[in-house]
């Protein structure tokens, strides 16, 4: 049910490494438009796409720099190089894409199932803290959502750290 909701263009929520996620098809503008709107999220910040592995990330990434895939599947994002295909409301105003092949076994399936990457962010509106639980995604979102997939979040008390694989940045710690 949660890849027939992604392939109408639905928004889903699902659990990842430490929060349930909202996710969408990056490639589906109208999708990732009411995903940002139900979030309350500016455009211009860009959103994280998680995969089951670098293969589903490589319609948007240009190079995959060898520390990064040292670090997959695992809780780390990193800012890679983006194809010229990129859409431009996944990056933002960022010159790179936010990318990470995730070990959550469910976040992982259902990526595989779906045959692609997923639009990934927090289960919360701007500013309030991200839902940790199906219930608390429920109460938050309700019927706003094309579907909630049961599950348990991860092991990580923050969201995963983002590193700028080119600078070295830290963008966000965990």
């Amino acid at each position: 049910m949660a890849v027939a909701a992604l392939r109408r263009g639905g928004i889903i929520a699902y659990a990842t490494e430490s929060c349930f996620g909202l996710g969408c098809d990056p490639r589906n503008r109208r999708a990732v438009s009411r995903l940002l709107r139900l979030k309350q999220r500016a455009a211009s910040k860009g959103l994280i796409l998680i995969a089951a592995d670098p293969q589903q990330l490589a319609p948007y990434v240009a190079d995959f720099p060898r520390k990064a895939l040292a670090s997959w599947p695992g809780p780390h994002t990193w800012l890679l190089q983006p194809t010229v295909t990129v859409p431009p409301w996944i990056r933002g105003r960022h010159p790179r894409v936010a990318v990470r092949v995730t070990r959550h076994t469910q976040a992982a399936a259902l990526c595989h199932a779906a045959g692609m990457a997923l639009v990934s962010t927090s289960a919360n509106r701007a500013g309030e803290r991200p839902a940790r639980s199906y219930r608390q995604v429920l109460h938050r979102f309700g019927s706003a959502l094309d579907y909630v997939l049961p599950g348990r979040i991860g092991d990580l008390k923050a969201p995963t750290p983002i590193t700028d694989a080119i600078t070295g940045q830290v963008v966000r710690a965990a």
